[in-house]
């Protein structure tokens, strides 16, 4: 089993957000989205690190992830919501293509 570790980082990366949002403003649901999209990104990472075709869950993770922090960014133009943002595009990106080049 080859494991995903582009997407486990991400992972990482989305709950780091969330605790760095919290420390730095006290934004309890800042710490809650951020844990529970790194979750659901980790558990898509290992879904897919069992099945390199089961991409969808790390999908819906990473895509509402950059609709909704790329809007915050957006809005604020503060740093983290940008990082967020453009570590979930790259990583729909990322996927897209391997749904591209292994037929589901």
């Amino acid at each position: 089993m080859e494991y995903d570790w582009l997407g486990f980082g991400y992972a990482a990366l989305v709950a780091a957000g969330g605790v760095v949002g919290y420390a730095k403003a006290g934004s309890v649901p800042s710490l809650a989205a951020g844990l529970l999209f790194g979750g659901l990104a980790g558990l898509g990472a290992y879904q897919q690190s069992k099945d390199p075709k089961n991409v969808w869950l790390s999908l819906v993770a990473s895509g509402t992830l950059s609709a909704v922090m790329g809007m915050r960014f957006y809005n604020s133009r503060k740093a983290m919501p940008g990082i967020i943002a453009g570590a979930s595009l790259l990583m729909v990106g990322r996927l897209g293509l391997q749904m591209m080049e292994k037929p589901l």
